[in-house]
């Protein structure tokens, strides 16, 4: 990663040692909290102990995960495309995740790619020059929205489901360490209504902040926790996947 040593929390902070979301609304929008609060949750809980190595982090915007990841590899390589609307001094690379990879084969441990598999028209092409460049045993690893609106339109093309994500995995030469959903019916009713609120201004802005502060607070509880365990395989918000490559010969899991 350039410069560093300038690099600075973006979207991600901690908190009394728990990842959340910014409430820097520059960086996450109002509307958005829960949604990026529950994917920072996933990414605190399981980032640390999947990433190694050298790590490249595709469609990298500002690096928001540097601070998770960074004391668990030896090298971090931030790519983005050349119109990204994350500009920032930490690009190594730019680079059209829609064609082929400019790096050789095998010659990463970890990918990490957070919010952008949703934007990538030819995902199936992306999924195998990621497999191509990561070395035996490396992992990807991965969130995307589901139950999500649409967002950098007009460069946001698909939502997928678990099996479309295992599908995309075992065509690539990957087996799936772990496929879990992020949020279930309880937060998609909330994101729905904390972001159509803000269109009420001020009160609307409050309202919306509220819902999220509360849902978040209930799905803590035992049992807003069982009310959002018992709808998120119908109803995920998105998902959070870990997937190795396998060796030749390897049969897939």
């Amino acid at each position: 990663m350039k410069n560093i040593d300038k690099w600075q929390p973006s979207k991600f902070v901690y908190k009394n040692e728990r990842l959340i979301a910014s409430r820097d609304t520059a960086e996450v929008g109002l509307g958005s909290r829960l949604a990026a609060d529950l994917v920072a949750r996933a990414y605190g809980l399981h980032l640390r102990n999947h990433a190694r190595g050298r790590l490249l982090d595709l469609g990298c915007g500002k690096a928001p995960l540097y601070h998770v990841y960074r004391d668990s590899i030896v090298e971090n390589i931030c790519v983005d495309w050349k119109n990204t609307s994350h500009k920032n001094d930490y690009l190594d690379l730019e680079a059209d995740l829609t064609k082929h990879l400019p790096f050789d084969d095998g010659e990463f441990d970890t990918i990490l790619l957070s919010d952008v598999l949703e934007h990538i028209p030819e995902p199936e092409l992306l999924w195998c020059e990621m497999a191509r460049v990561l070395s035996i045993n490396g992992k990807i690893i991965m969130n995307v929205p589901f139950c999500y609106w649409l967002h950098e339109q007009p460069y946001d093309y698909y939502r997928y489901t678990e099996h479309a994500l295992r599908r995309f995995a075992a065509r690539s030469g990957m087996s799936v360490v772990m496929l879990c959903s992020i949020g279930g019916a309880p937060e998609i009713i909330a994101d729905v209504f904390a972001k159509n609120l803000l269109r009420a201004g001020r009160t609307g802005r409050a309202a919306s902040l509220f819902v999220q502060w509360a849902t978040f607070k209930i799905i803590d509880t035992k049992l807003g926790k069982k009310i959002s365990d018992a709808t998120k395989d119908s109803f995920p918000l998105g998902y959070f996947l870990v997937a190795q490559k396998r060796a030749p010969g390897d049969p897939a899991i």
